[in-house]
């Protein structure tokens, strides 16, 4: 698609970039090169996917890959290798450092077909994450669902720390989350700080935190990151979101993903306040690159690759 195909914008691109439509049966989704993340993701005529329009600047992190590190480094700093390294502050009200380094960025459009996308980006060098990083994402459109495959490959010459997540809002057309049934299947939640860093964990049975059965959100406040998930025979995990009336998605993770971050959207603008929930899979803990939770060491050209998917249920 051209520039000139986009009617409003004089002939430039939107905000977040060139956008990629992909289709299949009655799905539609639309992938972006700034970030190369997922802007909307409908099936059936209804939206699976609480995104953000194509004249706007992605906010809360919608659809965004985090890379290469997810959620929260504390100060932004961190040692490696007996080299100690600082990276921008890019949540100064916490003093933290947040998603990673790649949301931003150009990403180009490396292949397309009518169900199908794949973005690349070489990911510079810089003070801070000194380390050269070549960045795949894939998108997937068939039966069963979305598909999202990243990739990542050192191409320095040295190992370098790398963790990486994503940041979907699911909705299921309530109003409000309230209204949705959510299940989680986790054993245990890290337990954070003022900053939002994990000071430990807890195990969720018997704590309002505990939804490893389905059960209806109501006032629960979720900014939490979950872990020790239960996983079907071929190592995926599902996390549930369900409206009253039993239409449902479902976001699934590969064993590469020991962590899910659940976010009720509270601490957002009021218009988007409580409208969905982030289910955002994390191949690390927040904070790893200080406490090694999940942390990977890429060698010298070794690649990495982690895979989730959404998938939409209609009621009955």
């Amino acid at each position: 698609m051209t520039q000139d195909e986009w009617p409003g914008f004089g002939g430039t691109r939107p905000p977040s970039g060139e956008q990629v439509a992909i289709s299949h049966g009655d799905q539609r989704a639309v992938v972006v090169t700034v970030g190369g993340g997922l802007r909307e993701y409908a099936a059936g005529g209804v939206e699976v996917l609480d995104g953000y329009a194509a004249d706007a600047i992605c906010d809360g992190g919608r659809g965004q890959l985090l890379v290469p590190w997810p959620n929260r480094l504390r100060d932004g700093r961190y040692t490696w290798r007996g080299r100690d390294l600082q990276v921008a502050l890019s949540e100064p009200e916490r003093a933290n450092a947040i998603h990673g380094l790649a949301r931003w960025m150009p990403w180009r459009v490396a292949e397309r077909s009518l169900a199908s996308c794949s973005l690349r980006l070489e990911l510079p060098p810089r003070p801070g994450y000194p380390f050269q990083l070549l960045l795949d994402a894939s998108y997937r459109l068939d039966p069963a669902g979305l598909t999202v495959t990243l990739g990542a490959t050192n191409i320095g010459r040295e190992p370098c720390p790398f963790g990486a997540g994503a940041h979907p809002y699911l909705t299921v057309g309530t109003e409000f989350v309230d209204d949705a049934v959510l299940r989680v299947p986790a054993e245990l939640r890290l337990v954070v700080d003022e900053r939002q860093i994990p000071v430990g964990s807890e195990a969720v049975a018997g704590t309002p935190l505990d939804f490893r059965r389905p059960r209806r959100i109501g006032d629960s406040v979720l900014d939490v990151a979950y872990g020790d998930l239960d996983r079907d025979a071929d190592g995926v995990a599902r996390v549930t979101v369900a409206a009253p009336d039993g239409w449902s998605v479902e976001l699934w993770v590969d064993a590469s993903h020991p962590y899910l971050m659940v976010f009720t959207g509270d601490t957002l603008t009021p218009e988007r306040r409580r409208r969905s929930v982030a289910i955002e899979p994390m191949t690390c803990a927040p904070n790893a690159f200080q406490s090694g939770d999940g942390l990977r060491t890429l060698e010298p050209g070794e690649t990495f690759s982690a895979v989730w998917g959404i998938t939409p249920r209609s009621a009955g």
